[in-house]
């Protein structure tokens, strides 16, 4: 989305604002053969929509586990990033970012469509600087279809 004012950087994405040089898979807006996540600030957390494609199809006509992971992983990162920016604790010397993923706890609750846009919720439920925790769903049709809890923590980069 391009910038026409300086009032306008509130329209641009959690990812596109913090880090739209990221070749993340899951999120990255500098990967062109991604899926450039887009989460946005809400009132209690982040939320984004997520369309599938069809090759994200797990063999059965439904939504791949896999791909599921990937997006509430990434959906998690931008409610980190944000908390980050809000917390001021940027990244440390020699970090791209400020986070990264220590651990995700993924809960298949029900089939997620393939063809329909689902919509990412995410929460933050504890935040220290050396770690943060974040609560995500997958929603379609008014219920969770997956749930996840994401362990993120502070990237200290240390000297191979």
């Amino acid at each position: 989305m391009p910038m026409t004012a300086a009032g306008d950087q509130a329209l641009l994405s959690i990812q596109e604002r913090l880090y739209p040089d990221l070749p993340c898979f899951g999120c990255g807006q500098a990967n062109p053969k991604g899926l450039q996540l887009k989460s946005y600030p809400a009132d209690d957390g982040v939320t984004a929509v997520f369309t599938p494609w069809p090759e994200h199809d797990n063999g059965l006509g439904y939504l791949n586990g896999g791909i599921i992971s990937t997006v509430l992983d990434c959906h998690s990162a931008a409610a980190v990033m944000l908390e980050a920016e809000r917390r001021s604790w940027p990244p440390l010397p020699g970090a791209d970012l400020s986070y990264v993923t220590a651990g995700l706890d993924v809960r298949y609750l029900r089939p997620a469509p393939l063809h329909d846009t689902v919509e990412l919720r995410g929460v933050i439920t504890s935040a220290s600087e050396p770690e943060m925790s974040v609560d995500v769903e997958l929603v379609w049709d008014g219920k969770v279809r997956a749930a996840a809890t994401a362990v993120w923590k502070r990237w200290r980069p240390r000297a191979s």
